[in-house]
């Protein structure tokens, strides 16, 4: 059985001081966890995500780097289960795309081997829905068995992508050949309290907000018909939670949010919830600048997770917008 229960388990989560680590730990530790360790090496995650959890004696966290073999079996010794979310994104894949390639592949098969080396009973593997691609050739339905599209998207995106592809076969590999039980869960684009920089289609949420704070029309790229997926943070988390405790292993399922947006719809509702705003400004691209699209209409099945994992999505978009539109204000006022 590669059921592993979260109550009385301990857990360590690799790229720790990000969005969805931040919130993965609070997740396990309200669930009776018994130690949660963050490592991260804050290159791009920071301290201040996970500062509200500091005064709990069951979480520690660790500064470490998923490219030093030594930090990761030191880090794991006396661990049940890894969460492995340490990655470069798009954007930094497009500004250091040698030092994306190490980290979302070697780095992926270092925490492997020292999962392996360390007897974990189990890993979760942080994968993406840019498993499928980027471009034209996105549309319809994608289910877990649709097939990778590149034909034109930028470099930077069909690079990470790829390096997610390879990241979930490695995890195949060692759950065939060395007996480490895995999931692996395709996040669509997470957004949510404690929301970070580093994502370009999460980050246009922050943009929108920042520039209806400034009394400034919010930009709209092309029509605004093209459909964006967002799944909300905590979702994410007990996704996270569903992947260790069910029996599960060997398996890729998608962690989307209940219903695609188009871009248009999206800005209207962070208008509305920012308490309005002047209308939207229609523009085209900007010359250089890396700007994720989905391409087309589709949408992300979901349904394959619950039957594996019974994970299905709860909050909605104007739910979890309200909920970090609420954390935004509340931290400028402090």
């Amino acid at each position: 059985m590669a059921s592993l229960p979260i109550a009385g388990g301990r857990f360590i989560i690799l790229g720790g001081g990000s969005l969805v680590g931040a919130a993965t730990a609070e997740h396990f530790l309200a669930a009776g966890a018994a130690e949660v360790r963050l490592l991260d090496n804050f290159s791009m995650g920071a301290e201040g995500a996970v500062a509200h959890l500091r005064g709990d004696p069951r979480l520690s966290i660790i500064r470490g780097d998923v490219m030093r073999m030594s930090d990761l079996l030191a880090a794991m010794q006396g661990m049940d289960g890894a969460l492995l979310l340490a990655a470069y994104m798009t954007l930094n894949m497009d500004r250091d795309p040698w030092g994306g390639l190490d980290v979302n592949i070697r780095g992926v098969q270092n925490a492997l081997e020292a999962a392996a080396v360390r007897g974990l009973r189990k890993v979760v593997f942080a994968s993406s829905n840019a498993v499928y691609g980027y471009g034209p050739g996105i549309r319809g339905e994608l289910a877990e068995s649709t097939p990778f599209h590149s034909e034109g998207a930028p470099p930077a995106a069909i690079l990470y992508g790829a390096t997610k592809i390879i990241g979930e076969q490695l995890c195949r590999s060692y759950t065939r050949k060395r007996g480490l039980a895995h999931v692996t869960l395709r996040y669509s684009t997470v957004y949510g309290e404690r929301q970070h920089h580093r994502a370009a289609n999460a980050l246009y949420i922050i943009e929108t907000l920042e520039r209806l704070a400034r009394g400034e029309p919010p930009e709209i790229f092309g029509d605004g018909s093209e459909t964006k997926h967002f799944v909300y943070v905590g979702d994410l988390a007990r996704a996270n939670r569903c992947a260790f405790e069910s029996a599960a292993s060997d398996v890729a399922v998608n962690c989307s949010g209940p219903a695609p947006i188009t871009t248009r719809e999206l800005v209207a509702l962070i208008t509305e919830l920012a308490g309005g705003g002047p209308p939207p400004r229609f523009v085209g691209e900007e010359p250089g600048k890396l700007r994720l699209t989905s391409g087309g209409a589709f949408r992300i099945a979901h349904e394959k997770a619950f039957a594996a994992i019974g994970w299905k999505p709860e909050v909605e978009m104007r739910e979890g917008l309200t909920r970090l539109i609420r954390w935004l204000r509340e931290e400028q006022r402090t």
